[in-house]
């Protein structure tokens, strides 16, 4: 059968399989040259990414030096040394003491109640020289400015036989203040009872029975406790001849008891409230110490 089929059977299985070939080899090609400009492509994108993050990054360090360059140029520079504000303690240190007189209580009251009272009302605050005790020249403890001021002690002393109350009251910044004007008042009080007139440690109640039990000459103590036992009913102003204010003496910060904010609200009050009133009735008398 093979023979029958002659030459020209092995020429056309020949020229088939060469055919195959071919389109194989066609079609590798093909795909070879497809792939060929993909990969290069890829390569490309990939090579550009690589330039650009590296770009980035070269731009992100010439940033960061710039920045501490210009952290440096700064640091460099002499610094402004801002202004430091004056404090009170600042002032008072750099003036002498002075010894308080009338006209600084009168300049303090007309200063403080300038914008809160009128004109006609601040003129009511204003007080007489006969409202004043002499005041203390710097040179006196507080016995000594007492028996100086208060020369009829003993007879006052005896007259006063009203509980609750007190012939004198002395007020000073604070507790520890108060502690030691009390020891200061050894020797001129005598045999008379003082009693402390502050907020710290002591509730107002047990300062109110105290005053209720006995008799009260001499009263010493902060303005804030003071006025707030005079509200309560729990001290009378009745019997009270001679208000002291412990005017010239400072503290650790050269600060007066007018100088402190909140102790000088709570003094306004309280000679706003009663003692301005009972000083134009000629009844007290006010002393700075």
């Amino acid at each position: 059968m093979g023979d029958d089929l002659g030459d020209e059977w092995w020429a056309h299985e020949d020229g088939s399989e060469g055919e195959e070939e071919t389109e194989q080899d066609k079609h590798s090609a093909e795909e070879t040259k497809r792939t060929k400009p993909e990969k290069r492509k890829r390569g490309t994108e990939q090579s550009d990414k690589a330039k650009k993050k590296k770009k980035d990054g070269g731009q992100k360090k010439g940033l960061i030096s710039q920045q501490k360059e210009t952290k440096d140029q700064e640091s460099d520079k002499p610094k402004k040394k801002r202004k430091k504000k004056k404090t009170i303690t600042d002032v008072l240190a750099t003036s002498a003491p002075k010894p308080g007189c009338p006209a600084d209580l009168q300049d303090l009251l007309t200063r403080y109640f300038s914008d809160k009272r009128s004109v006609i009302e601040q003129e009511e605050l204003q007080l007489q020289d006969s409202c004043f005790l002499s005041g203390n020249d710097l040179t006196h403890s507080l016995s000594s400015y007492l028996k100086q001021v208060c020369p009829k002690w003993a007879k006052l002393q005896k007259q006063h036989t009203e509980k609750s109350s007190a012939a004198v009251l002395i007020v000073c910044s604070s507790a520890l203040r108060t502690i030691e004007l009390i020891k200061q008042l050894t020797a001129f009080k005598g045999e008379a009872k003082a009693v402390k007139l502050f907020a710290k440690h002591i509730k107002i109640e047990e300062q109110v029975k105290l005053l209720q039990k006995g008799v009260t000459h001499i009263g010493v103590g902060t303005p804030g406790r003071i006025g707030a036992l005079i509200e309560r009913e729990g001290l009378s102003l009745q019997s009270l001849r001679y208000l002291i204010l412990d005017w010239n003496w400072r503290d650790q910060k050269l600060r007066r008891m007018v100088d402190i904010p909140e102790i000088k609200l709570d003094l306004m009050k309280l000679l706003e409230s009663v003692i301005l009133t009972a000083c134009k009735e000629h009844k007290v008398k006010i002393g700075l110490f």
